[in-house]
């Protein structure tokens, strides 16, 4: 199939290029084919996001977007900060937070809805959209430039046979291609290493995102209330932090995230959230409601440092594919919708010149440059770094100096150039970390979780798990780190069977939320993530 631009990817980025895409044609009478693919069974169902959402670059594309009926419902009417210690709590003065975390005019939201609605806007233009068709190649032409993508075979068994409802993948042929695919992409990472994307810039950095959706009595909750803390149950080197938003129609959003930096292998992410809920400044929000919502996903931490080369010939990158979350602001869906409207203005005017979409469309990364997108990475640059080096003190305070008295402008910049894989300590140098059981009230197991996030993987299929080397997660990681894989992955996918006689990894695909951890985070990198069928993976219905 020919298109003028193919998308990989329905999220935020993805749909706000393909809208500007097809906004352009119309306002200036040159027709572009556009076509969005999108690896979940529908638009959404893979999005999750906490979500406190900056409209600015809902504003640009869509400046009536209230008439229009966007899910922006719940606008930020009270904001509040702890500290947790084990059993206590203190209140941070909102005034004496820094403007990157004032959310005055902003908006708590499901991110999976704005995709959905974003998906119908695009539609209304005539994009092409394919939910439910998994990216798995990049095709290039002869001079290695980028010629589209393929999508993978559905109909395969286990065993590498065609089964009865085989269906072949379809070859996506365009000028140019946009990359969407979110943080830690697969095809991302192919292009950054094919192309050398990364060369000027340093790893990038990770967390992990774990949000449940609850449905809390109407006398505890509190329509627009923004909470967020640091401090307890993480112990003070390592980088993390919780979020609760209070929606509409009395649902909460309630979450932790975890710097993927953390060097014990003993700590569990989905424990310590769970660990989290029962603290008893965040556990009467809870009581007496319901959970009806699990996922997970990793998200970029890196930032500016961490943006790598943008464009190469046939295609570029936007949104979490290439690292745009702004950290300190700890949002990065309007930074990714602007940098995919960046992408399709570019993309525009070298199609109406003529372009057959085989060269470098550097223009793009200077239009990157001139934004408000670089403006606001660049005077974040030095939050994560300061939280890396000195803990949670020393990185408040740092940042609090660099964002309130020199606005983000000092005259270095910090880096941490090891990644995070490198970062963990063998297991015997750490203290193991005695977890208690789930109450069933507020916290819970992970195969409970996993029940509601409402995954689902043809269980005859090839694992979308793969393994480079079959030895070393018994004879590396089992032997040094305890397979922390056991405890990183917040679905229960990876275990160690057989421990005192013959122990073996066993992969549990069936569980996979798709969140990358496993990627990201094995210290061998030896675990590589490839997409399973389309349609597979969770379903999340309001995230």
């Amino acid at each position: 199939m020919e298109f003028d631009v193919v998308i990989v990817g329905a999220g935020p980025s993805g749909l706000a290029s393909a809208i500007r895409l097809r906004q352009l044609a119309a306002e200036q009478g040159h027709d572009v084919s556009v076509c969005v693919v999108e690896k979940g069974s529908e638009v959404g169902a893979h999005i999750l996001s906490g979500a406190v959402f900056e409209p600015r670059a809902l504003n640009e594309l869509f400046p009536d977007w209230k008439e229009r009926g966007a899910p922006l419902n719940t606008p930020v009417s009270e904001e509040k900060f702890l500290f947790l210690s084990e059993t206590g709590s203190l209140s941070w003065p909102t005034s004496l937070l820094i403007p990157q975390q004032q959310n005055h005019g902003n908006y708590i939201i499901s991110l999976g809805n704005l995709c959905r609605w974003l998906a119908e806007q695009a539609e209304a233009m005539d994009v092409q959209l394919f939910p439910g068709f998994a990216a798995t190649e990049v095709l290039y032409h002869e001079d290695g430039s980028v010629k589209g993508i393929a999508t993978g075979d559905m109909g395969v068994g286990r065993d590498g046979e065609h089964k009865s409802g085989f269906q072949a993948g379809y070859e996506l042929h365009a000028k140019y291609t946009i990359f969407a695919e979110g943080c830690r992409g697969q095809l991302g990472k192919q292009l950054m290493e094919q192309f050398a994307l990364r060369g000027d810039a340093d790893p990038q950095h990770y967390g992990i995102g774990i949000k449940e959706l609850w449905e809390v009595p109407p006398e505890k909750h509190k329509q627009g209330l923004v909470l967020h803390s640091a401090g307890w149950p993480l112990d003070s080197a390592t980088y993390g932090g919780s979020f609760m938003y209070h929606l509409e129609n009395n649902q909460v959003a309630i979450g932790f995230v975890i710097g993927l930096a953390y060097e014990n292998p003993w700590l569990s992410p989905f424990d310590e959230f769970q660990r989290f809920k029962t603290h008893p400044a965040i556990r009467g929000y809870l009581e007496g409601g319901r959970r009806i919502a699990y996922g997970a996903r990793a998200l970029n931490e890196g930032g500016y440092q961490s943006v790598p080369k943008l464009s190469f010939p046939g295609g570029v990158l936007v949104g979490c594919e290439a690292g745009f979350l702004n950290l300190p602001k700890i949002k990065g869906s309007h930074t990714a919708m602007k940098s995919g409207m960046l992408a399709a203005e570019t993309i525009y005017a070298a199609l109406k010149n003529g372009s057959e979409g085989r060269e470098d469309l550097q223009a793009y990364e200077a239009a990157y440059r001139d934004s408000w997108v670089y403006e606001e990475l660049y005077a974040a640059r030095n939050t994560y770094p300061a939280f890396h080096k000195w803990g949670m003190v020393g990185g408040v305070l740092f940042t609090g100096v660099d964002q309130l008295l020199f606005k983000g402008k000092l005259p270095f910049t910090l880096r941490v150039p090891k990644p995070d894989h490198e970062m963990l300590k063998p297991a015997a140098q750490c203290q193991k970390i005695a977890y208690p059981k789930p109450d069933g009230v507020v916290s819970f197991d992970k195969l409970s979780s996993v029940f509601i996030s409402n995954t689902n993987h043809e269980e005859d299929q090839p694992c979308h798990l793969t393994l480079k080397d079959a030895q070393v997660p018994i004879t590396v990681n089992w032997a040094q780190y305890a397979e922390p894989a056991q405890r990183y992955c917040p679905a229960g996918v990876y275990e160690i069977v057989d421990q005192d006689t013959n122990p073996r990894l066993q992969i549990n695909a069936q569980n996979c939320v798709h969140c990358k951890t496993c990627d990201i985070k094995d210290p061998t990198q030896n675990i590589v993530w490839v997409a399973p069928e389309g349609g597979g993976g969770p379903n999340y219905p309001n995230m």
